[in-house]
């Protein structure tokens, strides 16, 4: 018999990592080899444990997973790593796949799914549930924002103005005008109501409760 998959759990909620545990602690072939409910420690438990697979929450109070992904394969690149999501965004989807992210779910995964995904990417392959893969698929060879759209795009998401954004980067409103007109033509809408709700559906910006 093979030895149990050896999981890391990264996560920030704990009914969450409660839910995960439960699901876990049924199977003989899986087992929790750590958890933490910080991006610090668990990036620590992760050197130190060498898991199988690392089930890593998307985001925590002082970080975004998605940034710190490059981290976790330069310390092994050959990392297995499931992204632990609220929603299905596919722009985040898109960026932890880029990075090296071998499977990405959302926090309402049945308990079948989660055991799926862990088999699935333990053995090196990717994990894209069906839904998520329809999601992306409907973004296929859209432009992506460059970092000043995307800054520009989370101030429209908080409510500003040309002028307020302008005034914020220290730059001309007439070069918040043409930022904005680039951000809606790549999204493929035609006002700031439509640029804030895709950019919250698609996960574009990150909101913090």
């Amino acid at each position: 018999m093979n030895d149990p998959i050896k999981v890391l759990l990264i996560e920030n909620q704990p009914l969450t990592r409660i839910g995960i545990n439960v699901v876990l602690a049924a199977t003989d072939d899986i087992t929790l080899a750590g958890e933490t409910d910080n991006a610090k420690d668990g990036f620590r438990l992760f050197a130190e444990l060498s898991p199988d697979v690392t089930i890593l929450g998307l985001h925590f109070p002082d970080s975004c997973s998605i940034d710190d992904l490059d981290n976790y394969f330069i310390e092994r690149p050959r990392a297995k790593i499931i992204v632990l999501a609220e929603h299905a965004g596919d722009s985040e989807i898109s960026r932890a796949l880029k990075k090296g992210a071998l499977g990405y779910i959302c926090k309402d995964v049945e308990p079948d799914d989660l055991l799926k995904a862990i088999h699935v990417v333990n053995a090196g392959k990717k994990y894209i549930p069906v839904e998520i893969a329809e999601i992306l698929s409907e973004h296929v060879g859209h432009e992506e924002l460059t970092a000043t759209e995307s800054n520009v795009l989370r101030m429209i998401v908080g409510g500003m103005s040309n002028k307020e954004i302008a005034f914020a980067l220290d730059v001309t409103e007439n070069a918040i005008k043409s930022h904005v007109q680039n951000i809606f033509g790549k999204l493929g809408i035609s006002d700031r109501t439509s640029a804030a709700t895709l950019a919250i559906k698609r996960g574009l910006v990150r909101i913090d409760v």
